[in-house]
């Protein structure tokens, strides 16, 4: 197959093949090309940028969601409330990577008309990589924030605790530039690393930070088992399933940041909070509250506002780094380097992720010959 290749342990895939697979898999399971496509574009654009855990290792969980109704194919979304600078859309359980683009979409038009507009997103599937959302929003020359939750997703212990309470919440800003630069995109969970990433770990990809667990006897741990607890046969491995629960970054401070998500994304949404002590558990669903703003209606002149970040850039990366030969980085800034290196080498995968993939472009109705010529 000259689309792929094994090395030191690894499965590389070129990014194009990839895209290819995805895509059919997609609408072999029901979704329309166009969704299909866009299914494919933003799983195996996340694993260009590093952001595995939000990659194509979603595939087989998409496609258990999908037949179990977690998620509904070819969905149109709502927008439930509007005025000249709000909207609120109902995602209806439709794949993130549309209605998420289709909600995003929304705020770009109203904010280039007003110069500022707030979305809710409510009832997405999961959204996968938001940077793309701040990507779009940053080509059309918007700055754009945006606080996402997890509904029915308990898998974050709070600061100070054990037992399940939230999800892995996270938090994006663009800073579009000149429309040949790219922009900087900070995108980062408020656990220890995004549960994508322990299931990465729990597929014999890299590690995970050894404070990154709590088990539920309260051990600190990097080892992801207690996550995920026992996968019944012919299922994908279900955080939902374990006893033990990742963990807040940066302690009290990223514990703060967590809950603050579940109150924008989750509750002023309406999307609803990860959990409650009443009722039974909560069905999955993304909440995304974002916000546009266009630079140009706040007065800058001549581009001042490019010229103002450009020049704190350049002092920010001035600072002598603490490793000798090493370099400060801002925001985006790995994410760029890993999307030049693997537009080259393909994306890497442990061969049990990559098997994975594989079944379940079987299961859409792939066959050898299918897959051959893709690959």
């Amino acid at each position: 197959m000259k689309n792929v290749r094994e090395e030191n342990g690894q499965v590389f895939v070129a990014a194009d093949a990839m895209k290819e697979l995805v895509k059919k898999t997609f609408f072999g399971l029901g979704c329309s090309e166009k969704e299909s496509l866009c299914i494919a574009e933003r799983l195996t654009g996340a694993n260009l940028r590093g952001h595995d855990s939000h990659g194509v290792i979603r595939v087989p969980r998409y496609a258990q969601w999908l037949g179990d109704g977690i998620l509904v194919a070819n969905v149109q979304p709502d927008v439930v409330l509007e005025n000249e600078v709000l909207a609120i859309v109902d995602g209806k359980q439709g794949f993130g990577q549309s209605v998420g683009e289709y909600a995003v979409d929304v705020g770009i038009r109203k904010a280039g008309t007003h110069g500022v507009c707030i979305v809710g997103l409510k009832n997405a599937g999961h959204l996968g990589r938001i940077g793309d959302w701040a990507e779009r929003a940053a080509a059309e020359g918007l700055v754009s924030i945006h606080m996402v939750n997890v509904r029915g997703s308990l898998i974050v212990a709070p600061f100070g605790g054990i037992d399940r309470r939230g999800s892995t919440s996270p938090f994006c800003a663009g800073i579009p530039l000149t429309s040949n630069e790219p922009p900087i995109i900070l995108d980062m969970a408020t656990s220890v690393v995004a549960e994508g990433k322990a299931l990465v770990a729990f597929k014999g990809g890299k590690p995970l930070p050894n404070d990154a667990i709590v088990t539920g006897d309260g051990t600190i741990t990097g080892d992801p088992s207690s996550l995920y607890g026992d996968t019944e046969p012919g299922r994908y491995p279900d955080p939902n399933n374990g006893t033990g629960a990742l963990r807040a970054f940066g302690d009290h401070k990223g514990g703060g940041l967590n809950f603050l998500m579940e109150m924008m994304a989750g509750a002023l949404t309406g999307s609803g909070c990860s959990g409650s002590l009443h009722g039974p558990q909560r069905p999955f669903a993304n909440g995304m509250l974002s916000v546009y703003l266009d630079p140009q209606k706040f007065g800058h002149q001549n581009d001042g506002f490019v010229a103002e970040v450009k020049s704190y850039v350049e002092f920010v990366k001035s600072s002598r780094p603490t490793t000798p030969g090493g370099s400060v980085l801002i925001p985006g800034e790995k994410e760029l380097a890993v999307l030049e290196e693997r537009t080259q080498t393909g994306l890497p995968l442990a061969p049990q992720a990559w098997q994975d993939i594989l079944d379940t472009a079987h299961a859409s109705g792939m066959s050898d010959k299918d897959l051959k010529h893709i690959l």
